[in-house]
């Protein structure tokens, strides 16, 4: 889904991309690089202080690929744009370990999630 041309991109000092700000009514609705909404209707200054706050840390954050076959993988965002997320299995910086990359939908899709520590995943990086 492309972005829609009423959101407003926000970028921090640098011109880096950190999100949009999607109108709605006389408020707003912060959205991330990953097109999920991070507030509630809100006011323009409170808008752009959330997506300064938030910046992109987030994106390197694990996160868990629920797979057709019901499994779950451990995984890393390798790139986010409106067209696609790319992900790779997490392989903990090892070389030797065969290359698994998804290409998902933006927005985020629901198969892929922050990984929740509590839950055992069924496929690790060597799996």
């Amino acid at each position: 889904m492309p972005v829609p041309t009423d959101w407003i991109e926000h970028r921090r000092h640098d011109r880096e991309l950190v999100g949009w700000i999607r109108p709605e009514g006389e408020a707003f609705v912060v959205v991330d690089l990953l097109g999920r909404e991070r507030t509630d209707a809100v006011d323009w200054l409170t808008a752009e202080e959330t997506l300064d706050e938030l910046g992109i840390g987030y994106l390197a954050d694990p996160y868990e690929l629920l797979l057709p076959d019901g499994r779950r993988l451990r995984v890393r965002i390798t790139e986010v744009s409106p067209e696609q997320i790319r992900v790779k299995r997490d392989d903990w910086g090892a070389i030797d370990i065969p290359l698994l990359e998804y290409t998902l939908p933006f927005p985020m899709p629901p198969e892929l999630r922050v990984l929740d520590p509590s839950a055992p995943i069924v496929l690790d990086a060597l799996g």
